[in-house]
């Protein structure tokens, strides 16, 4: 684990260095479960009373964070985005947790929510866009949206807006997943930005969504106990682990996962800390769900976490905080990792960091 030291300059590093909507809500989203664990879906007591939490806001630091980014004049999406339908609505759950408290910012998810669900543009007619200016699904997608709907769901206590979180998860993984082989995800399907190659930080994208939605679900009075939805949830999610796994030729070291998953390139990919990182904090958020399921495989996937959280932990730099070598997730392709500080790679540590400590606790 990283000193609180470090880790403070982590955070630092990741305030510092994001500049886009969607580097907004994943930090807004990392510092939540980092400072305000109560306000997260992760903690036990998620929905008291199967409501929103009502949060102190002056004491919430992920909400004050996101509180300087969010739209509160009526627009129809969060966050100002010229090309982005997905990337806005990262900043969804902190609206909602502000919403409690300030009814601009719950007018604001509303306006989120039925843009998402009615106005978007769609894919193929079925799956929401990822995108305004073309019709795209882009695995980065499934951290943005669902996890919003599900909650924005839960606070208007809708089971068919739920279930709308879980369908959109499943119209993507049936566009994206590689059913005839890895079962690893392809990072983009459409006309302009088409990237049929296993990204690692989209399959990150994509593991870290289904589990804030499967924990989204968990918790809720109307999907807990082992629901229909969430059992579509966890499969998908377990299946994808499993499969994350299986491709990492290097799963017994203390090696970073590679930028692109099962490349058929001459030229072998870096390792990335930034997917390594979200990856592994997958499976602690996942071992603490479901502790029998994970300590019956202990050998595979306890102790993968514990081998890919080392790696990343030793690739941050304890004077700067930043967290090198790390994919340029603006040119997802390039072949030289960004050794100067990534935003998502900075949030993903602190994800990774919050999700070990909870589980320890």
């Amino acid at each position: 684990m990283l000193s609180e030291e470090v880790l403070a300059k982590v955070v630092a590093k990741a305030k510092e260095l994001a500049t886009h909507s969607w580097e907004y809500g994943t930090l807004a989203e990392a510092l939540l479960e980092l400072e305000d664990r109560d306000l997260s879906v992760y903690c036990e007591d998620g929905f008291p009373n199967d409501k929103i939490p009502w949060p102190k806001i002056r004491d919430a630091e992920g909400l004050k964070y996101a509180s300087q980014y969010i739209r509160k004049d009526g627009s129809e999406t969060l966050c100002e985005d010229s090309t982005g339908v997905a990337d806005p609505a990262s900043l969804g759950v902190p609206a909602l947790l502000l919403g409690q408290h300030h009814s601009e910012y719950l007018l604001a998810a509303k306006l989120q929510a039925e843009y998402l669900l009615n106005k978007a543009p769609r894919y193929e007619g079925k799956a929401i866009s990822h995108r305004k200016d073309v019709e795209e699904v882009w695995a980065d997608f499934i951290y943005m949206v669902p996890p919003f709907l599900a909650m924005y769901a839960v606070s208007v206590d809708d089971y068919n807006i739920m279930k709308r979180a879980v369908k959109e998860c499943e119209v993507y993984r049936d566009i994206l997943m590689d059913s005839d082989g890895t079962g690893l995800w392809c990072h983009i399907a459409g006309p302009h930005n088409a990237d049929a190659g296993f990204w690692c930080t989209g399959n990150a994208w994509v593991a870290a969504g289904l589990t804030r939605v499967l924990a989204t679900l968990r918790r809720w009075k109307l999907t807990s106990n082992g629901s229909e939805l969430e059992e579509i949830i966890r499969l998908m999610l377990f299946d994808l682990i499993d499969r994350v796994v299986s491709a990492d030729l290097h799963r017994h070291e203390e090696e970073l996962l590679p930028n692109y998953f099962c490349s058929e390139d001459e030229e072998p990919w870096f390792g990335d800390a930034a997917g390594t990182a979200l990856l592994a904090s997958v499976v602690w958020r996942l071992m603490s769900m479901y502790p029998g399921h994970f300590h019956a495989y202990e050998g595979r996937y306890t102790e993968w976490a514990k081998l890919k959280s080392v790696a990343v932990f030793k690739c941050v730099n304890p004077k700067t905080g930043i967290a090198r070598p790390a994919v340029n997730s603006l040119k997802h392709a390039q072949r030289e990792p960004l050794m100067t500080g990534n935003p998502e790679a900075q949030a993903f540590v602190i994800l990774l960091w919050a999700a070990i400590r909870d589980y320890s606790d």
